[in-house]
């Protein structure tokens, strides 16, 4: 599978930013999809994810609420909607794959899409 994220960029605080991450190369129907990010000089964290088979979502607690995680069967696109973004939201955002359940470990994920820089300033 491989994976191409996109959308990244630089916002004001309380701004909203659309990140896609589109699919290629197998039939992604039994994969999970998760969002991490990687905030400079931090570990890369689960942000949020989605089962591609009935589109169940997942998120971190500190993205609950303001962030959306959405699929696009048609164009084998998984997005992250993110709303009332906060400088501590700045960060590394990839996109990454992997078949069944969901995991909040990155070591569970054998697939990786590029990462999207997202800058929110004050």
């Amino acid at each position: 599978v491989q994976l191409q994220a996109s959308g990244g960029g630089m916002v004001q605080t309380g701004g909203s930013l659309r990140l896609s991450c589109a699919a290629s190369g197998r039939t992604i129907s039994s994969y999970y999809m998760a969002w991490f990010r990687q905030a400079p000089g931090k570990e890369r964290e689960f942000a949020a994810g989605i089962r591609w088979s009935d589109g169940v979502t997942s998120y971190a607690d500190s993205v609950k609420g303001r962030f959306t995680v959405s699929k696009d069967n048609a164009m084998n696109t998984v997005y992250l909607q993110m709303s009332s973004l906060q400088p501590g939201d700045t960060a590394v955002y990839y996109c990454a794959a992997r078949t069944g359940v969901i995991s909040y470990y990155l070591r569970h994920y054998p697939y990786w899409g590029q990462g999207t820089l997202v800058t929110v300033s004050s």
